[in-house]
C-alpha cells in the first residue's frame, strides 16, 4: 500500500466526522455556545494563533519531559525487577497501587507539593506513563524463550550477558508497544495537571474558555491537543520502527 493510500484513509474519515459535526451544528439547533461550527472554530484558531501556539509548546514540552523521565524511570525498574525476582514481589504491587488512585485525584496533591510550575505536570505524565513501560517492558524480559536463555548459558554466558545480548532484545518490540501506548496518554497527565493549576498550556487556556463561555476557543484548544498527540505518537512510530529495523514489518490490507 501506498504512502498516499494510506494517508486518505484517515483524511476521508477526518473529513466525514467534520460533516456531520457542521451538519448538527448547522441544523441540529443546539446553541453556538454549547456546539460551535468548525467554522467559527476555525475562525478562534486564526484569531488566537499566537495564544494557542504559546499553550501548545508549553505543554508539549511538559509532555516531552514526563515522556522522557517516565521511560527511562520504567525502563529502569523493570530491568530491576527481571534481575532480582524479590524486587518485583516487593515493586509491582506499588507499581500497580499507582494506578489504582486516580490522576485527577493526585493532581491536587501534586500541585501542593511542586507548585503550578512545570514540575507538577511532568510528574504528573511521568504518573500516566509510568504503568503501561514498566508492565509491557518486565512481561517482554519475562517471556524470553527458554530455549535461547539456556543456549546462551551452555556457551557460557554470564546472568548480566543473557539479561543484555538475549533477554533485552527479545523485550524490544514489548517496550516499544508500551512506548507507543505512552506517547499516547502522556499529554492526559500534563493537561490533568494545567486544569487543577497552571498559569499556561492548552489545559489551562481550555479551563480558561470553559469558565468565559468561549466554547470555540475551547474547541480549537482541544484540536490543537489531538494534532499535537497524534503527531508525537506518528513520531515515536516512524522512531521504533527505524530503530527496530529487523522486526517483520505488518503490511494491512486494503
Amino acid at each position: 500500500m501506498t504512502m498516499a493510500a494510506r494517508l486518505l484513509r484517515p483524511l476521508v474519515t477526518l473529513f466525514g466526522l467534520v460533516c456531520v459535526w457542521w451538519g448538527i451544528a448547522r441544523w441540529g439547533h443546539v446553541p453556538p455556545y454549547l456546539l460551535p461550527a468548525p467554522d467559527a472554530v476555525a475562525r478562534a484558531m486564526w484569531r488566537q494563533r499566537a495564544l494557542l501556539g504559546d499553550s501548545a509548546l508549553t505543554t508539549l514540552v511538559e509532555t516531552l519531559c514526563g515522556l522522557v523521565l517516565g521511560v527511562c524511570g520504567g525502563g529502569a525498574l523493570a530491568l530491576l525487577m527481571a534481575l532480582s525476582p524479590s524486587v518485583r514481589r516487593w515493586t509491582m504491587p506499588l507499581v500497580l497501587l499507582s494506578q489504582a488512585v486516580p490522576v485527577f485525584a493526585l493532581a491536587p496533591l501534586l500541585v501542593l507539593w511542586f507548585g503550578f510550575g512545570m514540575a507538577s505536570k511532568i510528574v504528573m505524565a511521568v504518573l500516566v506513563i509510568f504503568f503501561p513501560v514498566t508492565s509491557s517492558f518486565a512481561d517482554g524480559l519475562r517471556q524470553t524463550p527458554a530455549d535461547w536463555i539456556d543456549l546462551a548459558r551452555t556457551m557460557g554466558a554470564s546472568r548480566w550477558r543473557v539479561l543484555l545480548y538475549v533477554r533485552l532484545p527479545a523485550a524490544l518490540p514489548a517496550l516499544a508497544s508500551g512506548m507507543r501506548v505512552a506517547t499516547a496518554i502522556a499529554p492526559i497527565g500534563a493537561v490533568v495537571g494545567e486544569w487543577v493549576g497552571a498559569s499556561s498550556g492548552l489545559g489551562f487556556l481550555m479551563q480558561t474558555a470553559n469558565t468565559r463561555f468561549e466554547t470555540d476557543l475551547m474547541f480549537a484548544a482541544l484540536l490543537v491537543l489531538s494534532a499535537m498527540t497524534v503527531l508525537l505518537w506518528w513520531g515515536m512510530d516512524l522512531m521504533l520502527r527505524r530503530a527496530l529495523y529487523w522486526l517483520p514489518v505488518r503490511h494491512e490490507g486494503p
